[in-house]
This record gives structure tokens, sequence and C-alpha cells, in this order.
């Protein structure tokens, strides 16, 4: 079983394509109830489900739990709030694409200038 060396500190994250509902507790600290229920609350979450309705999440969904788990316990956020916080986050302009966006009509400029 793998451990933290405290309970904030989150283990790193094995590289692999899918966790079961047990790993993904582990790795996030968080109860696998407490998973299945942020499953109905955000809709940034949802795990693969194959027979028997087991659940497989993916590396992204990971990241995902961390980040609902770090808005809920450790910035106080409610359940609401950390929904709209997620949801504001998905719409934010990416700073690496707006940059490579910038430097082609840059491009284009300097070949229209000539």
């Amino acid at each position: 079983m793998l451990e933290a060396s405290n309970n904030n500190e989150l283990i790193p994250r094995p590289d692999k394509r899918y966790f079961t509902i047990g790993e993904v507790s582990e790795l996030c600290l968080v109860k696998p109830h407490v998973l299945r229920y942020w499953e109905q609350e955000f809709p940034q979450l949802s795990p693969v489900k194959r027979r028997g309705n087991r659940r497989y999440y993916q590396r992204d969904d990971v990241l995902v739990i961390r980040e609902i788990r770090e808005l809920l316990y450790d910035q106080g956020f409610t359940i609401g709030g950390a929904r709209q916080q997620l949801e504001s986050d998905e719409n934010k302009p990416d700073p690496v694409a707006i940059q490579a966006i910038i430097s082609d009509l840059e491009s284009v400029l300097r070949i229209l200038a000539h």
C-alpha cells in the first residue's frame, strides 16, 4: 500500500492509464464514497464504467479530483463554490495557446508587410 508521509501530502501519481476507485482513494486521500458523491456533483468527473459498474478513472480524472480536494479541504470552498471555480477554470484561455496565436499573427503581419 502506498502512503504519504502525512495527511496533507499526496502520493505522486503513477504512470498508469486507468485507476480503480481504491487506487484513486489512496492517491487523493479521499474515501471511495466521497469520490462517488463527487461524481454526482462535478460534471468534470466521469470515470469509465465497465463490468458490474466498476469505475476506472483516467489520469485526468485524478488531477481533477486532486483539484476538487484542494478547493474543498484546503481552500474551504463549498461544493457549489468549487463547482463554479472548476467551471471558470475551464473557460480561461490557455496562455501558451494565446502566445502561439500571437506569434502566428505576427508572422502573417510580417509576410503582408513585404
